[in-house]
């Protein structure tokens, strides 16, 4: 464990330790699966609801939530009704306040658009046709809320990792207007094929090599269009991951209330269907890629044409945040949040065989955890000094959407926003000697995890895929971008049972299986929710110190959001 930083120095370690076993003073545990039961509640399932944290009231919110009933929760569908109504009469049920002035909701606008899956890439190669299909060869659509997006002739060109970062000497686009043309880029960003730990942070993917951040810079640049080349490797998923993931509604914030620029038209290509692009053009892929790898790298112009006619149905919808507030008993002006998205990928419609992505691990395991961390806050006999916040966000899916929104119009200004505790898509596997925190080595919030860890003689751990940039891929992000400290914790990989082998099988065997997929489905039969249990115990007890504390944490020094949280809230001056 490294040293706590001076600002948690002064907490008592006996309330540390007492924090990571019981749940506040003389109160009652909120520890076990087999905890007696406190004064039960139901709900229309009949099932009675423990104040512990509690495995089987665990299991019973992560049935409910991924259900075929609720059709895989997507945004702006009836499983979204189903799901926000839930989640409200759970948090009513506890004893949470309505958190958004006296609402349970914030409205989110979203423009939801579905691409014609019959559009095509026509492409006219070294003077000859080429076309690539929907689905088998490229996934596109637009971001812009136009139902017709045309492009004629637009030169390709092959852009490297489609990055500008002055700070880092890069320029992808250097000395070529790409105006009106269709810039073709790679995946992750540079140094993680080349694993050089000298680019960027080598294997450790950094927001330059997320496709968000590339399509945005593509239409900085005035492309009119951006096509990402997929490969497993660089991307951490395979292509039926962006296939499922691009198909069907996608949705946006309207331009007004993110006014970022977009480019007209954004999607991705199979490496197959790239390599054979670049081998017509008489260009070689691999060589290509490896000259994108070194300093100094200029893009190449290939001699091809893209022509496309993509229509899309877009409609103006909104969905919803569900908020709910446990008021402090001191210090109710500052807040921490615990938050996890609630959508996931909807119904297929027209799919063969099972088309509900019910989403249990993806996330219906977070939204179970706030809900079972509000029952123990709440039924608590000590009510917490400062507030907590339980926020279940939308459209994680969408890029970050729910959380993009909440944090330009926050219920508890970000100044006095404590802390984010964050938890997405949690595993089912049992109890492990680690838990793994995403982006480990960023705040002074990871000390007091730490000293909770200790008392149940585990460890804190990096993400073991570190290229995937997990980091940058859920909701606390938007928090860390506006200078919150955010503590985003996942499962751990050193099982007791069958030790980091196992833990890295089922992680494989999720991914490949399951994520984003329809067999992401509850399963009472195989699933281990010990470690689980163990985990929402863990933060639940960091949330406690920092709630019945007055600490104010911040990222470690050399994070790039440390300059946002310390122009929030500016250092005291030191006393004479």
């Amino acid at each position: 464990m490294r040293h706590a930083p001076a600002l948690f120095r002064t907490l008592p370690l006996a309330l540390l330790a007492l924090c990571a076993c019981t749940p506040g003073g003389d109160r009652q545990s909120a520890t076990s699966e087999t905890a007696a039961p406190a004064e039960a509640a139901t709900v229309a399932s009949g099932h009675a609801f423990n104040d512990a944290i509690d495995a089987g009231d665990f299991a019973e919110h992560v049935r409910q939530l991924a259900s075929d009933a609720f059709g895989g929760r997507g945004p702006g569908t009836p499983g979204e009704d189903k799901t926000v109504d839930y989640l409200k009469a759970q948090f009513a049920r506890i004893g949470l306040q309505p958190g958004n002035g006296g609402d349970w909701f914030q409205t989110v606008p979203m423009v939801e658009t579905t691409a014609d899956e019959a559009t095509a890439l026509n492409l006219t190669v070294a003077g000859a046709p080429q076309v690539l299909k929907f689905g088998s060869d490229m996934v596109v659509g637009t971001r812009t809320g136009q139902a017709q997006v045309s492009i004629k002739d637009s030169p390709l060109v092959f852009v490297g990792y489609g990055v500008d970062a002055p700070e880092q000497q890069w320029n992808d686009y250097a000395g070529i207007d790409v105006k009106g043309k269709t810039v073709v880029m790679l995946v992750n960003d540079p140094g993680f094929h080349a694993n050089d730990a000298r680019l960027f942070d080598g294997k450790r993917m950094t927001y330059y090599g997320r496709w968000t951040y590339k399509f945005e810079e593509a239409a900085r640049k005035g492309a009119a269009a951006a096509l990402i080349i997929h490969d497993t490797e660089g991307a951490s998923y395979g292509w039926d991951v962006v296939r499922n993931s691009w198909s069907g509604p996608q949705y946006d914030l309207p331009a007004k209330d993110d006014p970022a620029p977009r480019v007209p038209a954004q999607g991705w290509i199979t490496g197959e269907a790239a390599s054979a692009l670049f081998k017509a053009a008489g260009q070689d892929l691999a060589k290509l890629r490896s000259a994108a790898n070194k300093r100094g790298f200029k893009p190449v112009p290939l001699d091809a044409t893209l022509s496309m006619e993509l229509a899309s149905r877009s409609v103006e919808k909104s969905s919803r945040n569900v908020i709910g507030l446990l008021p402090g008993s001191e210090t109710p002006d500052e807040a921490i949040v615990y938050m996890a998205h609630w959508d996931h990928l909807g119904t297929h419609e027209g799919e063969a065989g099972d088309n509900i992505y019910n989403g249990a691990v993806d996330n219906a395991t977070g939204v179970a955890a706030i809900l079972e961390l509000a029952e123990a806050f709440r039924k608590s006999k000590t009510p917490p000094k400062r507030s907590i916040l339980f926020l279940a966000v939308t459209l994680e899916e969408s890029g970050l959407l729910g959380s993009k929104y909440y944090v330009a119009h926050p219920v508890v200004p970000l100044d006095k926003t404590v802390a984010v505790i964050n938890l997405d898509a949690l595993a089912p596997v049992g109890k492990a000697r680690d838990i793994t925190v995403v982006g480990q080595g960023s705040s002074e919030l990871e000390s007091v995890l730490e000293t909770v860890l200790d008392s149940q003689q585990r460890k804190a751990v990096g993400e073991t895929n570190t290229a995937a940039g997990y980091y940058f891929r859920s909701d606390h992000f938007n928090f860390a971008k506006a200078g919150v400290p955010a503590l985003y914790v996942d499962s751990g990989t050193d099982l007791l049972e069958g030790g980091q082998g196992a833990g890295d099988a089922a992680g494989k065997d999720y991914t490949d299986n399951r994520y984003h997929k329809p067999g992401d489905q509850y399963d009472a039969a195989t699933w281990r929710l010990d470690g689980i249990v163990q985990d929402v115990e863990t933060v639940y007890a960091v949330g406690d110190v920092l709630v019945n504390g007055d600490a104010w944490p911040n990222w470690n020094a050399g994070n790039p959001f440390k300059a946002a949280r310390d122009k929030q809230r500016p250092a005291a001056p030191a006393s004479p």
